[in-house]
């Protein structure tokens, strides 16, 4: 654990940087900007087709008495928004992922690379076709998990646990591939990652952990409907700085840990090599 506690304290101290905190700037301006135009024009239709849904298929007495049982009936007013709400949020998660890879991720690589391992050969083993086919392949198995344990959000205990572990999920499969495109090869890459499977899933779910914070923007029923546009714009901005800081903390753990392979690698070459008789 003592590498991932480094690499943490690393990128705690990098995401203070000046160019680090404006990495946020782009991609929450523009994630906003996108879900801005989206919802002012797909929003109240999207309401709309859910309630004439729930009325034609008497979903408002199911979810009421479902409801009822956990002395939650007074949800039933804003249920419709509200599970609007929870089926957009997912896409929200997958623009600010798409904007941080798409501008932050580079800027991340060259600023940790150049700066703390310079030496560091970069052997291009990843691509960005690659990335966006782990982004988008990875995205789609979390969006399908998320809808399928979206009930569990009513019980706050269990919002606690699965939240983190699908982010621990989703992070670990991204952020780890990116961090080492650029520098490991990929033969390389596919190593490493079996290699540090478990401390880089615990860097997932300790930053899984992180993501659901903005999550809990959501859970406060009828406020949270009256005030989406405000929360919406926060739970945007949270998730990129988690996604930045996220990719600062897999950035240092992943290239420290090629930096180590290289040399054991290295040494292992060396102590293989005949000794040749001078004489």
């Amino acid at each position: 654990m003592r590498p991932v506690l480094i690499a943490f304290g690393r990128a705690v101290l990098s995401q203070l940087h000046f160019r680090m905190l404006l990495l946020t700037v782009l991609p929450f301006v523009l994630s906003v900007v996108l879900w801005g135009v989206l919802l002012w024009l797909g929003l109240q239709p999207m309401i709309d087709w859910l309630h004439a849904y729930f009325a034609d298929h008497g979903g408002f007495s199911v979810a009421g008495d479902v409801l009822g049982w956990f002395g939650l009936g007074a949800i039933k007013t804003v249920l419709v928004p509200l599970i609007a709400m929870w089926v957009l949020l997912p896409l929200m998660i997958l623009t600010a992922l798409i904007f941080v890879g798409m501008m932050a991720m580079p800027m991340i690589v060259r600023h940790v690379g150049t700066r703390h391992y310079p030496d560091l050969e970069r052997r291009k083993g990843g691509s960005v076709w690659g990335s966006v086919w782990i982004a988008i392949s990875s995205f789609i198995v979390f969006a399908v998990l998320w809808l399928i344990t979206l009930p569990l959000s009513i019980f706050p205990p269990l919002t606690f646990v699965v939240q983190p572990a699908l982010w621990g999920w989703l992070t670990y499969r991204v952020m780890a591939y990116d961090a080492l495109a650029e520098h490991a090869s990929a033969q390389e890459c596919k190593e490493i990652l079996y290699i540090h499977r478990w401390p880089l899933f615990v860097i997932g779910a300790i930053t899984g952990a992180m993501g659901a914070a903005p999550t809990l923007l959501w859970l406060g029923g009828a406020l949270s409907v009256i005030f989406f546009p405000v929360l919406a714009a926060g739970a945007i901005w949270l998730y990129v700085l988690v996604f930045v800081f996220t990719g600062l903390w897999f950035q240092y753990y992943c290239l420290e840990a090629l930096a180590q392979y290289r040399a054991l690698k290295a040494t292992r070459v060396d102590a293989s090599q005949p000794i040749k008789d001078i004489n």
